[in-house]
């Protein structure tokens, strides 16, 4: 049995994350997997769907529907929060390399670049057509 406490600690980070029950799609399924004839006659593996993401859990670590539940629930807010977190990476590394991409050389970097330049000139120079003596 799940504990009150852990029950409202969890509704609170759900409500933290913006999710609501009406979001949530709960099944009680058959689990599957070792047991035998105890596995096979409850239906304590659990089944959570977050409509908004389509983030799927199915939770059947514990032998009670309740802990499941409460386990289920955990998980869809980790996993949350990491796609929350990864996508704010992604936006923070974007930002950073707009920033690199837009920043002035220094001397030496404009100096070397402006080298290979003139170096590369003269090799499509030499290409030309040869013209014979005479």
């Amino acid at each position: 049995m799940v504990s009150k406490d852990r029950e409202t600690q969890i509704a609170r980070r759900m409500t933290r994350l913006g999710i609501r029950e009406s979001e949530l799609e709960e099944k009680f399924i058959r689990g599957s997997g070792h047991g035998g004839q105890k596995i096979n006659k409850t239906s304590s593996c659990v089944y959570l769907k977050h409509l908004p993401t389509g983030i799927e859990i199915k939770c059947q670590s514990e032998r009670s529907q309740a802990q499941n539940r409460w386990i289920a629930r955990r998980d869809l807010c980790e996993r949350i929060e990491k796609r929350r977190r990864e996508a704010a990476l992604r936006k923070q590394q974007a930002l950073e390399k707009r920033r690199r991409a837009s920043r002035k050389r220094s001397r030496a970097q404009k100096e070397r670049m402006l080298r290979d330049k003139r170096i590369h000139g003269e090799k499509k120079k030499l290409r030309g057509r040869v013209r014979g003596e005479g």
